[in-house]
């Protein structure tokens, strides 16, 4: 595997054994990736199989979650995305954008009804920010939360739409954020929603090109109750999302690495092995600068996948060093993914091989989560102090 300046030395006994066993796993358990790619399904049988190898929000601790490293968390992103965007995206919403919000924002209750189950995959959470006509903008969602007159309890009534969400067809529960029309300045609050309550619809989206081994869909509220008991007590305003996608950003940095190295052993692999010529196609000059100049972005991506753990660890970490990382590294996916599609020539576009499923994979990465553009106009104002989103 890439690693050319030896960062695995640097890793403790802990962490080495989660990168052996996320490779186990792989090998092992997850059968044809590929062919679900193809069809567009996820092997819902790894979901409680993840949970028992402890894939779930494994950095967070109490409730039965291991609480290892900041760095051994983006090392198991790392290798659930070499093998699919799709695996790693499902421990990523499991861990981050459901778990995480309820480990740090939730009452006693939810977090000791909730937390067990979604660690061993027995529950299946999806996490509910983007709107049809707010993406990139999230502060203007529409999904509106007021009180319920007449429930015990005073509880609240949701309605609203979310759409392009992970697992929101085979989740037990949503993370749903909505604003309070109840209260002076309609404050954003986090809301856990099981979906079998009445008003509550998780269509499938359909018909993607890209991170089709996923489940995606939609969640439409219409006059759903939730008790008040349902809602996160501990976080109100646009911080509870965010702090949320600031955890999951961190995990994709790491993730896009395994993608591109993944893309990148192949395309070592084939060219050392398919001849044309007379001589292995790696033996000329076009095809090792090709090389030489994936493995030095995909180091680079690497090496800052590393600090930013240890910024993470040592609580240094700012939102905008994680917008940095996800942009540079995804990128380099992105492009690395199309390098290596352009080295196996022909049989790069059958699903024989895996650059191509990552090339398309990395359009969704490249895209959610905040896109490219986004986190360029974070850094920006970060650097100028000068706000470029109007």
């Amino acid at each position: 595997m890439l690693d050319y300046f030896d960062m695995e030395s640097t890793l403790s006994e802990e962490e080495r054994m989660l990168v052996d066993s996320a490779r186990s796993f792989i090998d092992g358990e997850v059968e044809d990736i590929g062919q679900h790619w193809i069809d567009g399904t996820f092997p819902m049988e790894l979901i409680p199989k993840m949970g028992e190898m402890g894939f779930y929000a494994p950095n967070l601790e109490g409730y039965g979650l291991p609480g290892v490293s900041e760095t051994a968390y983006g090392l198991l992103m790392r290798e659930l995305e070499a093998c699919d965007s799709g695996l790693r995206s499902m421990a990523s919403v499991q861990g981050a954008l459901v778990m995480y919000p309820i480990h740090a924002f939730g009452s006693d209750a939810q977090k000791e009804e909730w937390l067990p189950k979604l660690g061993t995959g027995e529950a299946v959470g999806c996490f509910g920010l983007t709107e049809p006509e707010h993406g990139s903008n999230p502060s203007a969602m529409e999904t509106r939360a007021e009180r319920a007159g007449g429930h015990a309890g005073d509880g609240y009534v949701l309605n609203g739409s979310k759409t392009w969400i992970t697992n929101s067809p085979i989740a037990d529960v949503a993370v749903v954020w909505a604003k309070d029309h109840t209260e002076d300045g309609t404050p954003v609050r986090g809301f856990l929603v099981e979906t079998d309550r009445d008003g509550v619809t998780t269509n499938k989206i359909d018909e993607k090109l890209s991170l089709r081994a996923s489940i995606t869909g939609e969640i439409s509220l219409q006059d759903v109750y939730v008790p008040a008991e349902n809602v996160l007590p501990e976080v109100t305003g646009m911080k509870g999302p965010l702090s949320c996608l600031t955890q999951a950003r961190y995990g994709i940095a790491w993730g896009a690495v395994g993608a591109a190295r993944d893309c990148f052993e192949v395309a070592r692999e084939y060219a050392t092995d398919r001849e044309q010529f007379g001589k292995p196609i790696g033996g000329f000059q076009m095809q090792q600068e090709k090389l030489a100049e994936m493995a030095t972005q995909i180091t680079l991506a690497q090496l800052l996948a590393h600090r930013l753990a240890d910024l993470k660890e040592a609580g240094e970490m700012r939102p905008q060093h994680v917008s940095m990382a996800k942009r540079n590294n995804v990128r380099t996916a992105r492009d690395q993914s199309r390098i290596a599609r352009e080295m196996l020539g022909g049989n790069g576009i059958t699903a024989d091989y895996p650059p191509m499923r990552h090339m398309t994979n990395m359009e969704t990465v490249y895209t959610y989560e905040g896109t490219h553009d986004i986190h360029t106009l974070i850094l920006g104002e970060d650097l100028t102090g000068i706000p470029a989103y109007q």
